[in-house]
């Protein structure tokens, strides 16, 4: 059973599915309170994760090589927005 959730990909939308969780319930914690941690800093840190993910699904299901690039570059770009809003704020 595991060996199938990897090799078919569906490991990762599993996991991206609780990325996404993850993110809907941080906003909802988050919302309406003055704390240094916001939502959108959790989605733009978590984008990149996710970026990562998805470049590894793209790679397990044997999709292009231009798909595990685009995924990885989409990756990268969102980590550096995040380093810099974290650069701004500190």
């Amino acid at each position: 059973m595991l060996q199938g959730l990897v090799e078919s990909g569906r490991i990762i939308d599993l996991i991206v599915a609780l990325v996404v969780v993850e993110i809907l319930l941080v906003a909802a914690l988050t919302r309406g309170r003055r704390s240094g941690f916001r939502a959108v800093d959790a989605l733009v840190n978590a984008l990149a994760g996710v970026g990562i993910l998805l470049a590894l699904r793209a790679a397990l299901t044997g999709a292009p090589w231009t798909s595990v690039a685009g995924w990885l570059g989409g990756a990268l770009v969102a980590h550096l927005v995040d380093v810099a809003r974290r650069w701004r704020s500190a």
